[in-house]
């Protein structure tokens, strides 16, 4: 018989309801473009050719083509989860570590993320919260591994 967990109304999950060892796998994929990486790249100041000039790429990188900048790639492994599993139950992001970028993206590849709760424990300072232990993986659509990291974020409980 499945279990019915009980969401916020945004959708998130509850401490409560967040199984250490569990394997979420994301429902959104995403395409990235040229556009995603130049205005990233722009929005952050990052001037790196290796994301913003093609020529540079072509004639002098082993790659041969523009790499999507890696900020911007953590940032959407981490926000694809979002929906399916903290959207309105995130108190704070408390720290990343483990960041890895094994693997290229490129424009034009699409990735997909899965995310699995590593450990949680119940908040010190707050008896209406606890952390949570996420390890987020990125991979383009052929199965390769573009992006990991371990996060922790604050997540509150569901309320009495």
């Amino acid at each position: 018989m499945a279990e019915t967990v009980q969401r916020h109304k945004r959708g998130g999950l509850y401490f409560e309801d967040m199984e250490v060892g569990k394997l979420y796998e994301h429902r959104y994929t995403r395409t990235v473009t040229q556009m995603d990486n130049m205005l990233f790249s722009n929005m952050t100041l990052n001037p790196q050719p290796l994301h913003i000039d093609r020529h540079f790429c072509e004639t002098e990188t082993e790659f041969g083509q523009p790499l999507m900048n890696s900020l911007f790639t953590l940032g959407l492994m981490i926000g694809i989860q979002v929906s399916d599993m903290t959207v309105g139950t995130t108190i704070a992001n408390l720290g990343m570590t483990d960041v890895r970028f094994p693997n290229p993206l490129f424009e034009g590849d699409t990735i997909n993320c899965q995310t699995t709760v590593v450990s949680k424990r119940e908040s010190k300072s707050r008896a209406t919260a606890g952390i949570v232990e996420f390890h987020h993986q990125a991979f383009k659509q052929d199965g390769t591994l573009v992006a990991e990291c371990k996060r922790n974020a604050f997540i509150i409980k569901r309320p009495k």
